[in-house]
């Protein structure tokens, strides 16, 4: 079984491309709702949560684990890889990975957390496989609890966006990493403000061709993995606004369960 955590609604972006790539692998997701959003917190907190969402996936039959959330992935991902013999796979490196490859002009944005982009783990990671890229990062601290909140199209959000964009607009980046799983709920928004030009990086959507990789590769994990087409979606603090907007993001109908790690 394939697990999937995040802080909240963000990983269901990765749970929604990992359904498209290997749809008949179950699946597993739990949603830390109740203690949403982590990129305000500090790293050893988010280090702690990360820890008990990982045994949680894990006691329900996970025998890899995504970190679908580029906060706890900044934090955690050392942590949880010397931490547990199941394979860990992140957001971020596959990201960086592919924005490295398709920038023209090695100039690229990161929007993200606060927490993640004071990690630096984006610019790192995109720096060890482009040395001469120039990395312009910015936190965006406001989109996740507007993703949170439902509110994808709303006038406020679009002046939000805006305006984050700008600072990168200004140094002519060509392509900008959605370092956030929540972004990806935003994508349309994002391009239109950013301009026709500008290449996303979607880190859902990489992560998830990284594990197909990666399985192709490893069948003595690939043939371990249930295949019935199950998936389950548990949350650590249950609201109607989840359920909905989980519906949205997946385009499928859900029964999402309480759970307390």
């Amino acid at each position: 079984m394939i697990g999937i955590f995040d802080s909240g609604i963000g990983g269901l972006t990765v749970a929604r491309a990992i359904l498209e790539q290997l749809p008949d692998y179950d699946l597993v997701y739990f949603g830390d709702t109740a203690r949403t959003p982590y990129g305000n917190k500090s790293a050893l907190t988010v280090q702690h949560y990360a820890r008990r969402c990982a045994d949680f996936l894990i006691s329900k039959g996970a025998q890899v684990i995504i970190i679908a959330c580029n906060t706890a992935a900044s934090a955690a991902t050392d942590l949880l890889s010397n931490a547990y013999p199941t394979p860990i796979f992140e957001v971020i490196t596959p990201g960086a990975a592919q924005a490295a490859r398709l920038s023209r002009t090695g100039r690229i944005g990161v929007i993200g957390t606060r927490s993640t982009i004071a990690s630096g783990a984006y610019e790192r990671r995109i720096l060890a496989f482009r040395p001469n890229a120039e990395v312009i990062s910015q936190p965006c601290p406001l989109l996740v609890p507007l993703v949170e909140e439902g509110w994808i199209r709303r006038r406020e959000t679009a002046m939000i966006v805006k305006k984050y964009l700008r600072p990168l607009k200004q140094r002519q980046i060509d392509t900008i990493i959605l370092g956030c799983t929540h972004y990806p709920v935003l994508a349309d928004l994002i391009q239109a403000k950013a301009g026709a030009h500008i290449r996303l990086v979607d880190s859902a959507m990489t992560v998830a061709n990284q594990l197909k990789t990666h399985l192709a590769h490893t069948p003595e994990l690939e043939t371990t993995l249930s295949r019935d087409g199950r998936s389950s979606f548990f949350i650590s603090d249950v609201t109607p606004q989840f359920q909905a907007i989980a519906c949205k993001v997946l385009n499928r109908r859900l029964t999402v369960l309480p759970a307390e790690p």
